[in-house]
This record gives structure tokens, sequence and C-alpha cells, in this order.
């Protein structure tokens, strides 16, 4: 027994060896591995090990990674490896890295793009002429094939305090229904919150210039949620859902637009700041339905509160999980809500709270819920999840009629973004890549990597707008990640013809079936 122990002693002295030598040598060294071994460290090689080993011509060595630029083996442990510390999470984010500079450096070189194997400009034209497409088609193809276009170009934001664009990092943007302006959430260095609000009236080819409009509101809470409030007029708040911290606890903010100096003029006064005590709110949504006037909706833990701003009457309603994301009909007076425990509901605002019958619908998804949004005519509802699956549901029958396929997300709360008038689903990944559907088909239109590199703390924010700045703008899609905003706007490589269909495309109405 002590001469085997002393055995076994001699070869874990020996190990670290492997580091310093050759490819022959380390050959020899690693078949003579145990089997227990072996087996622990098969567990830690990534998936990408092998076909970087085929790709390399090297043989797969179990617990060693093959790095083909410099042509060599090294060890990998969970955690450490002395000299050469190598973790599964380090290599993955290092292939993650080279693959989005790759795509980078292809979306500035390649400006033509295919969506659809046969359809460039000239087809959709021609087919358009012969009289094979109808309004709807011609009209979402064409925005199809300019998403494939769409060129990126840095924002210049113009501020009264130039140094904090450069150290305020973007948490949160959020365009008003007119999109010419662009609620933005920061966070400030020293820790904390910044609230601001962009006027993109000035965002144009080629200078790309808008302006931060700032106030002196902070907050060192976090923002769960937010959206447009329309109180006096359309857009005239923000609604702000924010977590509680130490003694004081949460709430809901409906922030006056008109605070934020510049974005008032003439006779406008600012607008009165209300604050409702809402301890441990998640989501938040305002009503846009005429049915339910001056009414928000704030999902907590377990239980979903309805709230009037005008007369302060409040109702509950009790779930039986967190409520994350919510969102409102636009014709019938009914409330959607995504759960932590992956299931979507709506109540019959039209029920008291205490009847049984104020659940009007159940689906349900695998994993927690992100993100729920209503179409126009309600008969459908887009939802995602933390388990990246993307999924449209037809709220007649309760069943899913499609899914979108490409999304990445294991835990975050990412939302969805979606155009009905364009036929467009934008979306952004725990990858930090920007994915673009067709709303007709589910196909994948197109893939945008991050300027910046890829963490958790860089995930970008966007979004979309056929009319960026206001009724004359053009269509693109805003980016915040860093301290940087891009616009990714229409390019001009399509015919003129095609910004006839744009015109035309206020006539048609588009669906999704």
């Amino acid at each position: 027994m002590g001469r085997s122990r002393r055995r076994r002693e001699r070869s874990h002295q020996q190990s670290p060896a492997l580091e310093q030598s050759g490819p022959s040598e380390r050959d020899t060294a690693g078949t003579s591995q145990s089997p227990q071994d072996s087996g622990h460290h098969d567990a830690e090689v990534p998936s990408t090990s092998s076909s970087r080993a085929e790709e390399s011509s090297a043989p797969e060595l179990p617990g060693f990674y093959f790095d083909p630029e410099k042509n060599r083996y090294f060890r990998l442990l969970p955690g450490h490896n002395n000299c050469n510390p190598l973790t599964k999470e380090a290599i993955c984010h290092k292939e993650m890295e080279s693959r989005r500079l790759q795509l980078l450096d292809q979306e500035d070189k390649q400006r033509k793009k295919m969506t659809r194997m046969g359809f460039n400009a000239s087809s959709i034209l021609r087919k358009n002429q012969l009289g094979l497409l109808s309004i709807t088609s011609y009209c979402r193809l064409s925005h199809e094939l300019r998403v494939s276009g769409m060129e990126r170009k840095k924002v210049d934001i113009q501020s009264s305090d130039p140094s904090a664009l450069g150290s305020d990092r973007f948490n949160f943007i959020l365009a008003d229904t007119s999109s010419d302006r662009l609620f933005t959430v920061n966070d400030v260095k020293i820790g904390g919150s910044k609230y601001g609000i962009i006027n993109l009236q000035g965002l144009q080819a080629p200078t790309f210039t808008v302006h931060m409009h700032e106030n002196l509101y902070f907050t060192n809470r976090k923002v769960n949620s937010v959206c447009w409030a329309s109180l006096s007029h359309l857009d005239s708040h923000i609604l702000l859902c924010l977590m509680g911290l130490a003694e004081t606890p949460g709430c809901a903010t409906l922030l006056p637009a008109s605070l934020f100096v510049g974005t008032h003029q003439g006779t406008d006064q600012p607008g009165m700041l209300c604050s409702f005590r809402i301890p441990g709110a998640w989501s938040c949504a305002w009503s846009q339905n005429t049915q339910i006037d001056n009414c928000f909706s704030t999902g907590l833990s377990r239980r979903v509160l309805l709230t009037n701003v005008v007369t302060g009457h409040r109702q509950s309603y009790g779930t039986s999980s967190d409520v994350l994301t919510q969102q409102f009909a636009m014709k019938t007076p009914l409330l959607f809500n995504g759960c932590r425990s992956g299931e979507i509901f709506a109540i019959d605002l039209r029920s008291p709270s205490q009847a049984k019958s104020w659940k009007a619908t159940h689906i349900f998804h695998e994993s927690a819920v992100t993100s729920v949004r209503v179409l126009k005519e309600d008969q459908y509802l887009m939802a995602s999840d933390m388990a990246g699956k993307i999924k449209l549901w037809d709220l007649r029958a309760t069943k899913c009629v499609r899914q979108y396929e490409g999304h990445v997300n294991e835990y975050a709360y990412l939302p969805l973004h979606v155009h009905e008038e364009e036929g467009l689903l934008v979306a952004v990944g725990q990858d930090c890549y920007t994915r673009i559907w067709s709303l007709h088909d589910a196909q994948l239109l197109r893939t945008i990597p991050s300027p910046c590199p890829t963490s958790k703390a860089n995930i970008p924010s966007v979004a979309f707008s056929p009319r960026l700045g206001g009724a004359r703008g053009s269509p693109g899609l805003l980016m915040a990640v860093q301290q940087d905003l891009y616009c990714f706007s229409y390019s001009s490589f399509c015919p003129s013809d095609l910004e006839e269909g744009r015109m035309e495309e206020t006539a048609a109405s588009v669906t999704v079936t």
C-alpha cells in the first residue's frame, strides 16, 4: 500500500511538467492518464475543442485545450492553471469575441445583403409590376430588403454637461409614440441612475446629431420597468417602477417629460410629479385603452395592482407567481401578464377582483416570461421567456402558431419590439446580438453584432421606428451600448420605386397571418 501511495505522489508531482513539454511529449503523457483523471477533464473540455482539433489535425486530448494559433496544448482546470489560467468561460468568451469581430468586418464590407433567396430590389419591383405581389406583400418585402442593408453610424450626442457623456453608461432607452423623443436611463459613475430625454429631430444624415436634455432627478434605486404614460396628453409622462432600498420602500413614479430642460416650449408649464408607494414592483404598464382611462398597472410578487391616477382608487388581483411583464390590450378591457412560473394570463378588468372569473386567458411557457406584446387586433400575442423562446400565440385558439428561432436568453429581462406595420420583430439576446425577424413567416432577416465587446454589462438597448425623429424622419434602428448611441439607418442602394411602396404602405393593413 505504501509503495502504491509513493507511486501516485510521484505521478502527481510530474503532471505540471506537461505545460512545459512539447506536443509529442504531451501526446505520450496524455494517453497514460488514469481513467478517473480522464473522466474529470472531459467534463471541462468545451464543445468547440473537438472542432478546433479537427481543423488543425491535432488529436483531442482529455483535459487539454489545443490552441491552433500557438500550435500547442494547454491544460484545462476548473478554476485556475498556475501560469496559464484557462477556463471554459474564458475560452468561450474568446471565441465569441473573435466571431463578433468577424461579423463586424463583414457588416462593414458587405453593403448589399439578401434576406431571402431569389429576392432583391429588381425582382421585387418586377413582380410588383407584373401584379404578382399585393400592396401588403410589396411593402413587407421592401422593408425586409431595406433592413438587410441598414448601415451603422455613430450618433453625436450634445449635452450641457459633455463630461458626463463619457462616463455615464446607457442602461435603457425607450422611444415615444411619435419617435421624436428618446427617454434614457443612465448609470452614473458615482452610483445610482440618471434620467434624460434625447431630442431625435436632428437625427438626419450625414451628421446624425442629437441633443440630450437632462434634469436634476437622480435615484440610487434600481429601475425595474419603464413606459411612456399619456396623462394630460400623449406621452406627457414617464412611468418608472423603482425597487426599494434599505428602509425606503419601492414605488411607481410618474415623471413629467416637461421637467427636462428644453422639452417644453412656449407657455407649457412643467407637470406634476406623482409617486405611489408600491413595494416590490417588477413591472409596470400604462393603459392606452379608452375604456380604462388614466390607469396604470404594476406587477408585484404574487399580485397585480391596478391604480387610477386621478381618483387614487386601487384594485388588487392575486396571482400564484411574480408578474415580470404586462401590457394592456387596445380594444378590449384586458390586461395581459407574464409570470416567473411561465404562465401568461389575461385579467378581465370589467370583473371585480373578488370574482372567480376575472382570468380570461391561460397559456404557458416552459420558463419565466420576460416580455409580452399584444398585437393591434387583440387576437395575437407575442411572448418571450428566459429559455430564449419567442412564440406567437393565437388568443382565440390559445395555441402557438409561430416560433422565432435564434434568440438567446438564460436569465435576463429582455424586451421584445414588435412593429406590425413594417412586419418586423426585433429583440436583443443575452449574447449581445440584435436579431430582426419577419413577423409574417418567422424568417431571420438579420443578425447585428454589438459594436462593443460582449459581456453581461454590455447588452445593448434598442429602439426601432419607421419615422426616427418625427413624422418626416426616416426608418431605422437606434442602439445604445456603454456610453455610445448608434443609428442603423435605411440605406439608399434600393431603387427609388421602393420608396413609392413605402408611401402606399399607410393605406395597407399588414397582418401576421
